[in-house]
């Protein structure tokens, strides 16, 4: 292989779900930069791959950087892991690969398993439009404004929630979204997996209740629903602006006051002029 830094993706659950390219590539590295080693040792011995290891964490990043650096400028090959899925997402990866596209070295990316997708591609919300939002404040207040910030999103909302916190997390969500359509997904790939849908009143009810699962969560929230446009109210207001106005003018001037859709309030400001 070429020397550079290899992200490679590992399984978030079962360990078959690792590509064959990551597996040669985790065989060849000079060494893997990993979470936390003894993760990332029970998945090399699952495989029966031995390399050598060193831990990149939240906790040693800084000190850590430097000595990959000079590795990798040496000219050796760097696998870089997470305990689980997508290495870059809620982890500190990105400053390491932020660092070496600065210095112009190597980055390849090694696609795989991931929680974000594998949680919407089972949730049966919109996927046209998603935002992975990561983990929110354990804090009240913060994790109110962070949640009064995504409101208006029009996507799916994604989040990794600690499975303890779901009990203050959904009535939260509940009180700033509205009843939205909700997934919670734990244990994604695993023995125990399990999607609980409902809205998200139906999910707090049922964790209050039931108290904290098990496991690892992926938390998956609708997007706000359309707002259902009186189409009589547009008609009202196309008659009145119609005699005075350009259609185009009308139509839009209509739709910017209502909200709604610039081509369809056309057309019908088309149809009444014809009548």
């Amino acid at each position: 292989m070429a020397a550079g830094l290899y992200v490679v993706a590992t399984p978030i659950g079962n360990a078959r779900d690792i590509t064959l390219r990551a597996l040669e590539v985790l065989k060849g590295a000079d060494v893997i930069a990993c979470e936390d080693t003894r993760v990332t040792s029970k998945l090399l011995a699952i495989h029966g791959i031995s390399r050598p290891l060193m831990a990149y964490n939240d906790h040693n990043g800084g000190q850590m950087r430097p000595q990959l650096l000079a590795r990798l400028q040496k000219g050796e090959v760097v696998a870089l892991v997470s305990d689980a899925g997508t290495p870059l997402v809620s982890d500190p990866g990105y400053k390491l690969v932020r660092e070496l596209v600065a210095a112009g070295m190597p980055v390849v990316a090694l696609p795989g398993a991931s929680a974000v997708l594998t949680g919407l591609a089972i949730s049966g919300l919109p996927s046209d439009r998603f935002l992975f939002a990561g983990f929110l404040s354990s804090r009240a207040g913060e994790r109110k404004t962070a949640l009064e910030e995504l409101k208006g999103l029009r996507a799916t909302l994604i989040f990794f929630e600690s499975a303890q916190r779901l009990d203050d997390t959904l009535p939260a969500m509940l009180e700033v979204f509205g009843d939205r359509p909700a997934v919670v997904a734990r244990e994604l790939t695993k023995l125990h997996e399990e999607s609980r849908r409902g809205l998200l009143s139906q999910l707090a009810e049922h964790y209050a209740k039931a108290g904290a699962p098990r496991g690892e969560v992926t938390l998956l929230v609708g997007p706000p629903r359309e707002a259902q446009i009186d189409m009589g109210k547009i008609d009202a207001a196309l008659k009145v602006a119609l005699p005075f106005m350009p259609v185009k003018a009308a139509a839009e001037m209509i739709a910017a006051l209502t909200d709604g859709s610039k081509k369809e309030i056309y057309a019908r400001a088309l149809d009444l002029k014809d009548e």
